[in-house]
C-alpha cells in the first residue's frame, strides 16, 4: 500500500534543510559540536523517514515507520530545547523550528492515530 502526501513530504523536507542551515550557524566548540552532530542527525532523519513511509507495502509498515519519523521528530525538539535552555541562538530561529516541530509531531500522531484505527477496524 502506497501512503503519499506530496505537501507533507514538502515540507518535512524544509524542515530538514532548515535544521541544516540551522545546525551550520551555531559556532564551533566541543560541547556545541555534540549537539550539532545530534540535532543534524534527527533532523535529517525526519523527512527521509516519512518519504520511506510513504513507501510502505502495508498499513502495519507504514505505522511502524511513522513511529521512527514521530520519534526523529521529538529528538529533533529535545535538542532544541537543549539550545534554548544554553542561549546557543538567536531565539527568533529557535522559536520557528520548536513551532514547525511541534506542529509536525501533531500531525504525525494523527496520522499514526488514523491508521492504527483503520488497522483495528480490518
Amino acid at each position: 500500500m502506497l501512503h503519499q502526501d506530496k505537501d507533507l513530504k514538502n515540507r518535512t523536507k524544509l524542515f530538514t534543510i532548515k535544521i541544516l542551515n540551522f545546525a551550520e550557524n551555531l559556532e564551533y566548540s566541543t560541547v556545541k559540536n555534540v549537539i550539532i552532530n545530534q540535532i543534524s542527525k534527527s533532523g535529517t532523519s525526519v523527512g527521509a523517514n516519512y518519504r520511506s513511509a510513504c513507501r510502505g507495502r502495508s498499513d502495519a509498515e507504514f505505522l511502524s515507520k511513522m513511529n521512527i519519523v514521530l520519534e526523529e521528530t521529538d529528538e529533533t525538539l529535545f535538542w532544541l530545547e537543549v539550545i534554548e535552555e544554553m542561549n546557543w541562538k538567536n531565539i527568533e530561529d529557535l522559536r520557528f523550528l520548536q513551532k514547525e516541530a511541534n506542529e509536525l509531531i501533531a500531525i504525525f500522531v494523527t496520522i499514526i492515530k488514523n491508521t492504527k484505527n483503520r488497522i483495528n477496524k480490518k
